[in-house]
């Protein structure tokens, strides 16, 4: 059943923030748990983890902080759409978010989307307007079960590149 849908929770980033990594619109179980990537299925939080070796966070304290330690914000391309349960693909009548207040307040040397659909919107919505062209990482979602954990933590290893240079 497609539904229109708000986005409802904070992005997480800081004034040392050097990159933002944008997903499409949190999933049913993410938004009900009011927090990034919550379906237990979903590898984003293992993955960001192998990426930086350390512990797989269980928390949101404990997540809010690898992010903030590595300089990375979070937050979604889509502010409200009409979607069937997370199914990027049902999305229609997209409304993308606001990002002036974390380019303002960051200094964001890369913007990173998560999944084609993720960055095909931010693509058409955002590139233009805000002068970034986005770096497509594949989707940690469960219906990317073609990928395996090593091939995800593999890409993702390009948010450990000097991102500070600038």
């Amino acid at each position: 059943m497609t539904t229109y849908t708000t986005h409802t929770i904070a992005p997480i980033y800081d004034q040392n923030s050097k990159i933002l990594i944008l997903g499409t619109m949190p999933s049913p179980k993410s938004r009900s748990a009011g927090f990034y990537y919550s379906h237990p299925q979903n590898r984003f939080w293992k993955t960001i983890a192998e990426v930086f070796c350390v512990q797989t966070p269980a928390t949101i304290e404990e997540k809010t902080n690898l992010l903030l330690t590595h300089s990375i914000a979070l937050w979604d391309v889509l502010a409200a759409c009409k979607i069937s349960g997370a199914d990027d693909s049902s999305i229609k009548d997209a409304v993308v978010n606001d990002f002036t207040k974390i380019f303002e307040t960051a200094n964001i040397q890369a913007v990173f989307t998560t999944g084609k659909k993720a960055t095909a919107l931010f693509e058409k919505h955002c590139e233009n307007k805000y002068g970034y062209k986005p770096i497509y990482l594949p989707s940690t979602s469960p219906a990317n079960c073609k990928m395996s954990q090593q091939e995800l933590t593999s890409a993702y290893k390009i948010l450990r590149r000097d991102w500070y240079a600038n």
